[in-house]
């Protein structure tokens, strides 16, 4: 009687035992929304003393482009540089951490945004180039993405943009245009497959079938 009631009990547990095993399934894989596009955007450049005794500026670039795509209208980008001379011209390294150019400060950044709720934040790592006799500023680097909001949330990946400013009288912005190329991904969630109904089905079944065997035992046995 005791082994019957254990066979009984077997798919009863299984049915059931099934659900729990749903609960710890509810882990997921992860995958990813890819974004790849390319925009311009006309700038301005602002370049302001920082610590002039090791030739360190402070670097604001502002862009526009009101056809971006996702609503990425606007962008700010936030630098320190160091300057040094190279013939006529006057190279300078950019860089959001101030660290890189062994001083203490804030650490700045990019951020790209409209009117929407699309963002994306990053932390810029370039260089330019100041031909005083052109009249011209050439430039080119890397944002690398730290995170974003909207469709953005959690982004991961990187910008690579050119720059081309025609050089403006000192105390004024400088005008161009930047072509930006983005590489992002974010992470979007995939359920893991799972044989939680096929078991929960089998258990019932089972649980059914010996249930009627169980009875027609007891009927013959009356």
């Amino acid at each position: 009687m005791l082994r019957s009631r254990i066979k009984w009990f077997i798919p009863v547990a299984l049915a059931f035992g099934g659900f729990g095993l749903n609960v710890q399934s509810a882990s997921a894989q992860t995958t990813y929304n890819t974004y790849e596009f390319t925009t311009n955007y006309e700038t301005l450049v602002e370049f302001k003393p920082f610590l002039p005794e090791q030739n360190i500026i402070r670097a604001t670039i502002t862009g526009d482009n009101a056809n971006a795509p996702y609503g990425l209208t606007k962008f700010t980008s936030n630098t320190y540089g160091q300057s040094e001379p190279r013939g006529a011209n006057t190279f300078t390294r950019f860089n959001s951490d101030p660290g890189v150019f062994g001083i203490t400060g804030e650490v700045l950044g990019d951020r790209y945004y409209g009117d929407g709720p699309n963002q994306l934040f990053g932390l810029a790592n370039d260089s330019a180039e100041v031909n005083p006799i052109e009249g011209t500023i050439q430039g080119a680097g890397t944002i690398t993405i730290t995170g974003g909001t909207g469709i953005f949330q959690n982004a991961t990946g990187k910008i690579d943009f050119t720059q081309n400013d025609r050089l403006a009288p000192p105390g004024s912005p400088s005008i161009g245009n930047a072509i930006l190329k983005f590489s992002l991904r974010t992470p979007r969630a995939v359920p893991e497959p799972t044989a939680t109904p096929a078991l929960v089905g089998l258990g019932v079944l089972g649980a059914g079938f010996l249930l009627r065997n169980h009875r027609r035992k007891a009927t013959f046995n009356r």
